[in-house]
């Protein structure tokens, strides 16, 4: 089954051809990034209206990158949520006029979901991750990491699984990037901060690990965020502290590394039957958190995957096309399902239908943001 990929949820623009879930033929990714780095984020406005612009060009390069025509394209997969909604309406909508016009089924992919499904994916000389054969084996215990969610999911197959851990305020990325504003780096921050890390020392400065003596999986970093700023005011008190960017980068870097695999470890140990740990996500790049994890999973015995390529960690259409094809090879009535454009879509609901998600329900307490969070047993 051959995939027409779109994704548009943020300052992406994405298209890719995917055949049956894992093979990527194309990937193609035009991104505003450039346009927004000496305004030091995504304008939703203009985000969109670049979007506009570059769709239909990145959808023929993608078709043209595969060899192949919209006659052999099965099903087109979009991102209907979540997101910016100018966004993810450019996505939509042009997926709707094609799927009409090329007389194709549409297929609803959530956002999340698409990250998920992005460690099924390869292609030629893409063997990033350490153990890119066989496919992965279910059940997986899967940490979600980017500038938008922060969130540990228990997986029974690609559309069944439990949300058994999520971030009580910012994400992770949004610490790395909301970290490296303090150190005045430019946009994006995570990459840049990332990158001037590599020259420090990670044992200089002591940040706190958050959540480590509660009996939770969720996540909260922005106690490490005002760790941060105290430490950048008290510093400045006493030197310069160009000199000491670095290692106050890396140290930084490694409490939020620390922070989410002191977590991870948790969900290991409370649920001994997973087969493997999965990080996806915009973080998932990270090459201290790839170490940490790694680490992690030989400690344990199991095997820790990512993404086999850093174009596939961050946004783009081939995971969206992935988890459109698993979605209605496990939920054939989702090919041509309705749905609507939602910038606050809820995962969880797509999967409800899992006894893993009805048991919790019965369960569950309310975190600080109305999230639900499991108590380790």
């Amino acid at each position: 089954m051959r995939i027409l990929g779109l994704e548009t949820s943020c300052d992406e623009t994405s298209a890719a051809v995917v055949e049956d879930g894992c093979r990527v033929k194309s990937c193609v990714i035009a991104s505003s990034q450039k346009d927004f780095e000496r305004k030091g984020g995504v304008i939703p406005e203009d985000a969109a209206r670049k979007q506009l612009e570059v769709i239909l060009p990145v959808i023929r390069k993608a078709l043209d990158d595969a060899k192949c025509t919209e006659e052999s394209i099965d099903a087109i997969a979009v991102t209907f949520g979540p997101g910016l909604l100018g966004s993810l309406l450019v996505g939509t909508t042009t997926a709707r006029t094609l799927a009409s016009v090329w007389k194709k089924p549409l297929i609803p992919v959530h956002h999340t979901l698409g990250h998920l499904s992005s460690t099924w994916l390869f292609s030629p000389n893409q063997s990033l991750n350490p153990n890119p054969n066989p496919s992965p084996v279910f059940p997986i215990l899967t940490l979600s990491v980017s500038g938008g969610h922060s969130d540990l999911w228990v997986r029974s197959s690609h559309i069944s699984g439990t949300l058994i851990g999520s971030t009580r305020d910012d994400a992770a990325g949004e610490a790395f990037d909301k970290g490296a504003v303090m150190l005045g780096l430019p946009y994006p921050g995570g990459p840049a901060l990332a990158k001037l890390a590599e020259e420090g020392d990670e044992k200089t400065y002591s940040f706190p690990n958050p959540l480590e003596k509660e009996h939770t999986l969720d996540f909260s970093f922005s106690g490490l965020k005002t760790s941060l700023k105290y430490l950048l005011r008290d510093l400045e008190k006493q030197e310069s502290i160009q000199p000491l960017r670095a290692s106050i980068a890396a140290s930084f870097q490694f409490a939020i590394c620390r922070h989410l695999c002191s977590t991870l470890e948790k969900a290991i140990n409370s649920h001994p039957d997973i087969k493997e740990v999965h990080i996806v996500g915009g973080v998932s790049a990270n090459e201290r958190l790839r170490m940490m994890t790694r680490a992690l999973g030989e400690k344990h015995g199991i095997i820790v995957r990512w993404p086999s390529s850093l174009r596939t960690c961050t946004d783009n259409g081939a995971m969206i096309a992935s988890a459109g094809y698993f979605l209605v090879q496990e939920k054939p009535e989702m090919l041509g399902a309705e749905f609507e454009t939602s910038a606050t879509a809820n995962l969880e609901k797509l999967l409800d239908h899992s006894p893993e998600n009805t048991a919790r329900k019965a369960t569950s307490q309310k975190s600080q943001n109305a999230r639900k969070q499991v108590k380790i047993s």
